[in-house]
């Protein structure tokens, strides 16, 4: 299970069946999509010479050019190509669409094409962004895109066609007919589930697989059961970058950074093209260190000897080996740059100080000292506000049920920062609204009875690699009692049908949003678990500033419609559906 493979493959149909120089006309959602599986250079090399937008109306006519066109089948991109038929720029069209088409538009691109210059019409599934080779995403995330409306119990019509689909698009890429399991406590992973399972079984024929011996498995999870993981700084290299930069469809931006270079103003990063990138992704900052040097010694190494030229077969080599010493050159000031402004940014925001006591706050039990300590760093200068209000989430979380609970105070605190805002210091209850300890399935800090308390304090004693990075995501042990079979049925329910076999493939999707941090966990999983192949997905992939934007839209929502107060979740038997945009 590879869906950076998967995308590629499909890639790689669409430019080999047609032969000679071509155009590739893409739309909003599927430039993404492209762009982070392939590069400029490698299309040019398949003779794409010529890459832009389908609702674009300025380009020249080249009828000796034919046409590739993938897009996303929304009203949206079939209105553009409807009008790019009526008038068309090349001679040629071959049209692939990421998800299924409707008859109604087929008939309306049939209707268009006077010229009769369309080849070719192929659904080629590829309706997601393929991260990494285990990880994907729907970029559905608010305030732009948000998952609820009126409740929590609710999802955006909008946002749940798109999630669907994908989820279609997905399970038709990796060619699998899964069985569905939800958490129990989360009534859109529910309704997710039932739609997903309806529309498998609407498009019988598509999902017409060889049947395994074990059914893979599709487990649909929420994010609110555990918010821990996306309020926790990062410490390993990808993550740590997402978290304090943030990566857009595999690019980064630098332009804040006061002498960066112009052509580093915006990276691209990405493991498929990226050698460095794919083998240091997941270290941690002491790590990376060693390896950025090891970099650019290798570097300057084949530098010095780029210099030795003493005859004309020396020439020869070097101009043989030139392009990749040039990129091998942008590649190390890129990581240097990249890795620097990593280092700075811990240094002056006081990060290790604020990392050490979140890992406290999220792994152990000890309020007194977790309360003079968060207290303190409140009151410290170098501290960005939002680092504080971080801090004061994650206590909140953690001693919500505690009678020493001090939450009030620390909020009060916050209003008294010179940098306070209120929408910001209001973060702290919309946290609590939209996943504190009522709210979620499993006792996420192990401290809601004794025995739990007592596992939690000799897990405590065991000692970790890093103090930094003793958090694991709530994920890892769901994973792990899967691989073992030890999952509660009544926790994670089928939609239909059941199996007791333990899974040998599974999709983990995550509504809300998945982290690198969870990303980085899955690998290590699939690394070590040779009987079980893990990939991840969710809405989006959060780092700690777009959780937080998401809450806040979540929450202000609920707050306006007066249902605020109505988040005691429950099972909800039977299979329940929305009314969905696509027609069935």
């Amino acid at each position: 299970m590879d869906v950076c493979k998967a995308v590629q493959n499909y890639l790689n149909k669409m430019v080999a069946d047609v032969s000679g120089m071509k155009v590739l006309l893409l739309d909003a959602e599927t430039t993404p999509v492209i762009s982070t599986v392939v590069t400029q250079s490698q299309l040019l090399a398949r003779e794409v010479y010529l890459i832009d937008r389908v609702e674009s109306r300025t380009r020249d006519k080249m009828r000796h050019l034919k046409c590739v066109v993938f897009v996303r089948p929304s009203p949206e991109s079939i209105q553009a190509l409807v009008e790019e038929l009526r008038d068309p720029c090349y001679g040629d069209y071959y049209l692939y669409f990421s998800n299924t088409l409707k008859k109604s538009a087929i008939e309306r691109l049939a209707e268009a094409d006077e010229s009769e210059c369309v080849r070719e019409v192929q659904e080629y599934y590829a309706d997601f962004l393929a991260i990494s080779n285990e990880v994907f995403s729907f970029n559905v995330s608010a305030p732009a895109n948000p998952l609820y409306i009126e409740n929590s119990s609710t999802w955006d019509t909008k946002a749940f066609s798109r999630t669907t689909e994908g989820l279609i698009s997905v399970l038709l890429a990796l060619k699998k007919k899964p069985l569905i399991r939800y958490e129990r406590n989360s009534q859109l992973a529910n309704k997710l589930a039932a739609e997903v399972s309806y529309q498998i079984q609407q498009e019988g024929p598509l999902f017409d697989f060889r049947k395994p011996d074990t059914p893979p498995i599709l487990l649909i999870l929420d994010r609110r059961n555990d918010p821990v993981t996306p309020l926790l700084n990062q410490w390993t290299y990808q993550a740590m970058v997402h978290e304090l930069f943030g990566i857009t469809n595999g690019r980064v931006d630098l332009s804040s950074i006061s002498d960066v270079r112009p052509e580093l103003r915006e990276i691209v990063l990405s493991s498929d093209s990226d050698p460095f990138y794919k083998r240091t992704m997941h270290l941690n900052m002491g790590e990376l260190g060693a390896q950025i040097k090891t970099y650019v010694d290798e570097y300057q190494t084949k530098h010095k000897s780029s210099m030795n030229i003493e005859s004309i077969n020396d020439m020869k080599k070097f101009m043989e080996d030139y392009p990749e010493f040039r990129k091998l050159s942008g590649n190390v000031t890129k990581h240097v740059t990249l890795v620097g402004e990593l280092s700075r940014r811990v240094e002056i925001d006081g990060l290790l100080e604020a990392g050490e006591v979140e890992q406290s706050l999220a792994c152990s039990e000890n309020h007194s000292a977790d309360l003079r300590t968060v207290q303190k760093l409140i009151a410290q200068s170098n501290i960005p506000f939002e680092m504080k209000v971080r801090l004061v989430c994650l206590y909140a979380l953690r001693y919500e049920k505690s009678s020493s609970n001090a939450t009030t105070s620390l909020i009060e605190s916050l209003r008294n920062c010179h940098d306070a805002t209120e929408k910001s210091v209001a973060l702290v209850e919309a946290v609590l609204s939209y996943a504190g300890a009522d709210r979620r399935l499993d006792d996420l800090f192990a401290n809601q009875d004794i025995l739990a308390r007592t596992k939690n304090a000799f897990k405590g004693l065991k000692g970790v690699e890093n103090v930094y990075t003793q958090h694991t995501p709530l994920l890892v042990k769901t994973l792990l009692d899967f691989a073992k079979g030890k999952v509660k049925h009544e926790n994670y329910p089928f939609i239909e049908g059941g199996t007791r076999d333990k899974p040998q493939d599974m999709i983990v999707f995550i509504i809300g949003g998945a982290t690198y941090a969870e990303a980085r966990e899955v690998q290590k999983f699939n690394a070590s678990n040779p009987g079980l192949r893990v990939v991840l997905g969710g809405t989006s992939v959060h780092n700690s500033a777009s959780f937080l934007r998401e809450v806040s839209d979540c929450v202000g929502k609920w707050v306006k419609t007066g249902n605020a107060s109505n988040q005691n979740l429950v099972a909800v038997g039977g299979q329940q559906r929305i009314k969905t945009s696509r027609l069935d």
